[in-house]
């Protein structure tokens, strides 16, 4: 069975996810799998809490991409893998795992999902969600304040600090290699359309109900 590789990269709270999400439902949830970079933060438990805090998770170094590339490599030869659990209050990646099936299309969403060269040249479908720069700073204060136990100052510290100077030295360069610009991520219903049609002829034409592969 042909598979997809499809990249989604954009700044901190771009709305990458919602992308992802949006052609989930487009194509079929049975038909999609989405990995998100986040879950592949190298593993510092040789670090304690505090050295851990002040680690910089914007920077390319921060992700372990040699694992990341044999999971993709895996997942497009439609084997399963073991899919890391990161925890972002305790900075630190689970001993438990997640096992992940593939479907016909796999999404790698995250904001440096374009920026290893090795990786990039894996993407069939190469997209950058373009959002400016407020709204994308409101949306991450929101998120990590509700869902990663954060408070207002240590957000806007981080953001200043790394958020900020390593998307303009690492993230927004990448928006050169993509194949789409969404602006306005998921709510862009046209670029949407536009990248599902794309996925169908990649796919041969075939709607959701074809038949997969055991």
């Amino acid at each position: 069975m042909r598979r997809i590789l499809l990249g989604i990269a954009g700044g901190t709270g771009s709305g990458k996810t919602t992308v992802a999400r949006r052609i989930e439902q487009e194509m079929g949830t049975e038909d999609v799998t989405i990995i998100p970079q986040d879950a592949y933060y190298k593993d510092r438990s040789d670090l304690d809490f505090e050295e851990r805090k002040k680690l910089n998770y914007d920077h390319p170094d921060a992700f372990d991409n040699e694992l990341l590339k044999q999971h993709l490599l895996d997942l497009r030869d439609g084997k399963p893998i073991d899919m890391p659990i990161y925890d972002y209050v305790l900075h630190l990646r689970k001993k438990e795992t997640i096992r992940v099936v593939p479907g016909r299309i796999v999404i790698l969403e995250g904001i440096l999902s374009l920026y290893d060269p090795e990786i990039r040249e894996l993407m069939d479908i190469k997209i950058y969600v373009d959002t400016p720069d407020d709204i994308r700073f409101i949306r991450r204060l929101k998120r990590d304040i509700r869902e990663r136990g954060r408070d207002m100052d240590s957000v806007i510290e981080q953001y200043l600090t790394t958020v900020r100077p390593m998307h303009l030295e690492f993230v927004e360069q990448t928006k050169k290699y993509a194949d789409i610009i969404i602006p306005e991520g998921g709510y862009n219903n046209v670029a949407i359309n536009l990248v599902v049609l794309s996925l169908y002829q990649k796919l041969g034409g075939n709607s959701k109900g074809v038949e997969k592969d055991d």
